[in-house]
Protein backbone atom coordinates (compact mmCIF):
# COMPACT_ATOMS: atom_id res chain seq x y z
CA UNK A 1 0.00 0.00 0.00
CA UNK A 2 1.24 3.69 -0.76
CA UNK A 3 2.09 6.11 1.50
CA UNK A 4 0.31 9.37 1.35
CA UNK A 5 1.42 12.40 3.07
CA UNK A 6 0.66 15.46 3.92
CA UNK A 7 2.70 18.37 2.35
CA UNK A 8 3.81 21.23 4.69
CA UNK A 9 2.77 25.02 3.79
CA UNK A 10 5.86 25.38 2.81
CA UNK A 11 6.02 22.55 0.68
CA UNK A 12 2.74 23.90 -0.77
CA UNK A 13 4.02 27.16 -1.77
CA UNK A 14 6.73 25.63 -3.64
CA UNK A 15 4.35 23.26 -5.66
CA UNK A 16 2.24 26.53 -6.22
CA UNK A 17 5.25 28.86 -7.35
CA UNK A 18 6.81 26.02 -9.67
CA UNK A 19 3.68 24.31 -11.51
CA UNK A 20 1.32 27.58 -12.19
CA UNK A 21 -1.17 26.20 -14.08
CA UNK A 22 -4.04 23.83 -12.91
CA UNK A 23 -7.75 23.03 -12.87
CA UNK A 24 -10.28 25.59 -11.35
CA UNK A 25 -13.69 24.08 -9.84
CA UNK A 26 -16.90 26.52 -9.81
CA UNK A 27 -20.45 26.29 -10.65
CA UNK A 28 -22.38 26.68 -13.82
CA UNK A 29 -25.67 26.38 -13.98
CA UNK A 30 -26.09 25.12 -10.72
CA UNK A 31 -23.86 21.85 -11.61
CA UNK A 32 -19.62 21.49 -10.68
CA UNK A 33 -17.75 22.87 -13.62
CA UNK A 34 -14.02 22.17 -14.26
CA UNK A 35 -11.35 24.01 -16.70
CA UNK A 36 -8.08 24.03 -16.81
CA UNK A 37 -6.46 27.26 -15.87
CA UNK A 38 -3.53 29.17 -15.60
CA UNK A 39 -2.62 31.16 -11.93
CA UNK A 40 -0.25 33.85 -10.98
CA UNK A 41 1.66 34.27 -7.86
CA UNK A 42 2.90 37.18 -6.43
CA UNK A 43 4.16 36.75 -2.79
CA UNK A 44 1.38 34.06 -1.32
CA UNK A 45 -1.78 35.38 -3.18
CA UNK A 46 -3.06 33.97 -6.23
CA UNK A 47 -4.77 34.98 -9.34
CA UNK A 48 -6.66 34.06 -12.53
CA UNK A 49 -6.54 35.70 -15.71
CA UNK A 50 -8.75 35.51 -17.68
CA UNK A 51 -11.54 37.05 -20.65
CA UNK A 52 -15.05 38.11 -19.77
CA UNK A 53 -17.86 34.97 -20.50
CA UNK A 54 -19.06 31.76 -19.02
CA UNK A 55 -16.33 31.57 -16.53
CA UNK A 56 -16.55 35.20 -15.24
CA UNK A 57 -20.31 35.03 -15.37
CA UNK A 58 -20.40 31.94 -13.17
CA UNK A 59 -17.66 33.03 -10.54
CA UNK A 60 -19.43 36.30 -10.34
CA UNK A 61 -22.68 34.61 -9.61
CA UNK A 62 -20.79 32.14 -6.90
CA UNK A 63 -17.17 33.35 -6.23
CA UNK A 64 -17.02 29.88 -4.14
CA UNK A 65 -14.31 28.14 -6.11
CA UNK A 66 -11.52 25.10 -5.70
CA UNK A 67 -8.26 24.97 -7.54
CA UNK A 68 -6.29 21.86 -7.81
CA UNK A 69 -2.72 21.94 -8.74
CA UNK A 70 -1.05 19.00 -9.38
CA UNK A 71 3.00 17.37 -10.26
CA UNK A 72 3.00 13.84 -11.77
CA UNK A 73 6.02 12.08 -11.86
CA UNK A 74 4.09 8.61 -12.19
CA UNK A 75 1.59 6.49 -10.35
CA UNK A 76 3.86 6.42 -7.51
CA UNK A 77 5.46 9.74 -7.21
CA UNK A 78 2.43 12.93 -7.50
CA UNK A 79 1.93 15.83 -5.48
CA UNK A 80 -1.45 17.89 -5.61
CA UNK A 81 -2.80 20.74 -3.90
CA UNK A 82 -6.54 22.20 -3.42
CA UNK A 83 -7.11 25.53 -2.89
CA UNK A 84 -10.78 26.60 -1.79
CA UNK A 85 -11.88 29.64 -1.54
CA UNK A 86 -13.59 33.21 -2.40
CA UNK A 87 -12.84 34.71 -5.97
CA UNK A 88 -12.67 38.36 -6.25
CA UNK A 89 -12.78 40.63 -8.96
CA UNK A 90 -10.10 42.90 -9.13
CA UNK A 91 -12.21 46.61 -10.02
CA UNK A 92 -9.14 49.31 -8.88
CA UNK A 93 -7.13 50.34 -12.00
CA UNK A 94 -4.08 50.54 -9.88
CA UNK A 95 -4.52 47.01 -8.73
CA UNK A 96 -5.18 45.59 -12.23
CA UNK A 97 -2.27 47.68 -13.49
CA UNK A 98 0.31 45.75 -11.02
CA UNK A 99 -1.42 42.02 -11.29
CA UNK A 100 -1.11 42.26 -15.30
CA UNK A 101 2.21 43.60 -15.30
CA UNK A 102 3.14 40.23 -13.33
CA UNK A 103 1.17 37.85 -15.85
CA UNK A 104 2.49 39.82 -18.90
CA UNK A 105 6.37 39.05 -17.05
CA UNK A 106 5.16 35.56 -17.05
CA UNK A 107 2.72 34.87 -20.30
CA UNK A 108 3.51 37.50 -22.72
CA UNK A 109 1.01 36.34 -25.10
CA UNK A 110 -1.58 36.30 -22.16
CA UNK A 111 -2.97 32.73 -23.89
CA UNK A 112 -4.59 30.40 -23.85
CA UNK A 113 -6.74 33.15 -22.06
CA UNK A 114 -6.50 35.67 -25.32
CA UNK A 115 -6.90 33.87 -28.49
CA UNK A 116 -7.93 34.65 -32.04
CA UNK A 117 -11.59 35.02 -31.32
CA UNK A 118 -11.02 37.68 -28.50
CA UNK A 119 -8.68 40.51 -30.05
CA UNK A 120 -10.75 43.17 -31.94
CA UNK A 121 -9.06 44.04 -35.65
CA UNK A 122 -6.71 46.24 -33.79
CA UNK A 123 -5.10 43.59 -31.86
CA UNK A 124 -6.65 44.54 -28.46
CA UNK A 125 -8.63 42.02 -25.99
CA UNK A 126 -12.08 42.66 -25.59
CA UNK A 127 -12.59 42.53 -22.44
CA UNK A 128 -10.18 40.65 -19.21
CA UNK A 129 -11.11 40.08 -15.77
CA UNK A 130 -8.61 39.62 -13.28
CA UNK A 131 -9.16 37.73 -9.93
CA UNK A 132 -8.00 37.42 -6.66
CA UNK A 133 -8.28 33.99 -4.66
CA UNK A 134 -9.43 34.37 -0.62
CA UNK A 135 -7.93 31.62 0.43
CA UNK A 136 -9.91 29.55 2.76
CA UNK A 137 -8.88 26.34 3.27
CA UNK A 138 -5.25 25.07 1.37
CA UNK A 139 -4.45 21.48 1.75
CA UNK A 140 -1.92 19.31 -0.07
CA UNK A 141 -0.81 15.75 -0.52
CA UNK A 142 2.42 14.04 -1.78
CA UNK A 143 3.55 10.22 -2.14
CA UNK A 144 7.18 9.56 -3.27
CA UNK A 145 6.48 5.78 -4.08
CA UNK A 146 7.50 4.26 0.03
CA UNK A 147 5.09 1.85 1.29
CA UNK A 148 4.95 1.39 4.86
CA UNK A 149 4.08 -2.19 4.62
Amino acid sequence: MLDIDEMSLKEIHELLHKVGYGHLGCIHEGKPYVIPMYYYLEEEDIYLFTTVGMKTHDIDANPEICLQVEEINGPLHWRSIIVNGQASRLTEQPDIDRVMKLIKERNTTLSPAINRTWIDAEGRSEAIAIYRIHKSEISGRTTNGISSR
